[in-house]
């Protein structure tokens, strides 16, 4: 019985994830029809509105008993599809609530460091690979 849960658990991600990407998709084509500048502003739209939405549905999660499908669905499917910075969001947030302040700096600034860090490592590194040799 568990793998049937599991398999249908899987099957509402896959679901919401496609949604959740393609209202990404479409907000990046939106944005280039509106003549949208070198600035990401489309990237940062729905990095904001990723944001709300999931502050929105934890609040609705916290209050309501919600089935574990339908938040597998929308949180980690539709959002998680949309932007993860929502999560990385919600994550630093339920910290704060904690009181725990250093661990919330310490995850926000380390992962935006050791991200970009290692999003040039793979860059710069894939770059030297495929460099032509001369």
């Amino acid at each position: 019985m568990a793998v049937v849960h599991a398999v249908r658990d899987s099957l509402a991600v896959a679901v919401g994830a496609a949604l959740g990407a393609n209202a990404r998709y479409w907000t990046g084509v939106w944005f280039k029809a509106m003549g949208q500048t070198s600035f990401p502003w489309s990237t940062l739209a729905i990095n904001v509105v990723g944001s709300l939405a999931i502050g929105v549905v934890a609040a609705l999660m916290a209050h309501r008993p919600v089935l574990l499908g339908w938040q597998l669905f929308v949180v980690v499917g539709v959002l998680g599809g949309f932007t993860t910075f929502s999560s990385f969001s919600l994550d630093i947030f339920y910290q704060l609530e904690k009181g725990q302040f250093l661990p919330a700096l310490g995850y926000a600034f380390g992962s935006l460091l050791l991200g970009l860090a290692f999003c040039a490592a793979g860059y710069y590194g894939v770059s030297r690979l495929l460099a032509p040799v001369g």
